[in-house]
């Protein structure tokens, strides 16, 4: 649970669309509140974690102290190596995502549209900067899965009726977990598929800038145990 008492913390949004993941998938954790997925058990499930810069393989994030300064994943955090992983050339890491071989992609997301679109490489109102590697995935990944934060820091919803910022790709969301629950895209809209604790559907609702689908009963986010 979060400091204020209410909704999920980083890790436990990561922990939600982890309990997704499938015996033995291939997912690429993108930079920023994804990374946390790595951290999650998965049992005697088989996940192999990518990552653009050649890491393949990797598990949780190294703890302080404990550090391989030549080992990161592609937003530059420490990570542990499991038995069965490799380091590959760049170019090579980008060959698995662009032959379809990743089973799910986590990112962050400025905006998250009620169709699907996501927008995660330029916020509004900077200059320069390029997409990066979020085109490839969002193209060739066979599932799309964002993590952040419900609202920004002024207080504006990230979950949209239109992205208002530079697109990454059209129609290709399948889940979104923010601290306020897990949303999901179908053909009606997005949906409020789970709620966060201490969180009501009316602040969900109210936090969000775009019409929500809402089950008669919406059951609480799935939790670690």
């Amino acid at each position: 649970m979060s400091e204020r008492g209410k909704g999920l913390s980083r890790q436990e949004m990561c922990d939600r669309l982890a309990m997704e993941f499938e015996d033995g998938w291939i997912v690429n954790l993108g930079i920023g509140i994804p990374t946390l997925c790595s951290n999650f058990d998965f049992g005697e499930n088989e996940i192999t974690f990518h990552a653009e810069n050649g890491v393949i393989g990797y598990g949780p994030l190294t703890a302080a102290g404990e550090e391989d300064l030549h080992l990161v994943n592609a937003g530059g955090q420490h990570v542990t190596l499991t038995k069965r992983a490799a380091i590959v050339d760049h170019a090579d890491s980008f060959g698995i995502i662009r032959a379809g071989r990743i089973d799910v992609t986590v990112l962050g997301a400025y905006e998250v549209a009620e169709n699907g679109d996501f927008a995660n490489w330029k916020m509004a109102g900077q200059k320069g900067g390029g997409i990066g590697g979020a085109m490839d995935l969002a193209s060739c990944a066979k599932h799309v899965f964002i993590a952040m934060e419900h609202q920004t820091r002024s207080g504006r919803p990230r979950l949209v009726e239109r992205c208002a910022i530079p697109v990454t790709a059209r129609g290709v969301v399948d889940l979104v977990v923010t601290d306020l629950g897990l949303f999901a895209i179908t053909p009606q809209g997005m949906m409020l598929k789970e709620i966060a604790p201490g969180v009501g559907v009316e602040e969900v609702t109210a936090k969000t800038g775009c019409r929500l689908l809402i089950p008669r009963e919406v059951p609480p986010v799935k939790r670690v145990g």
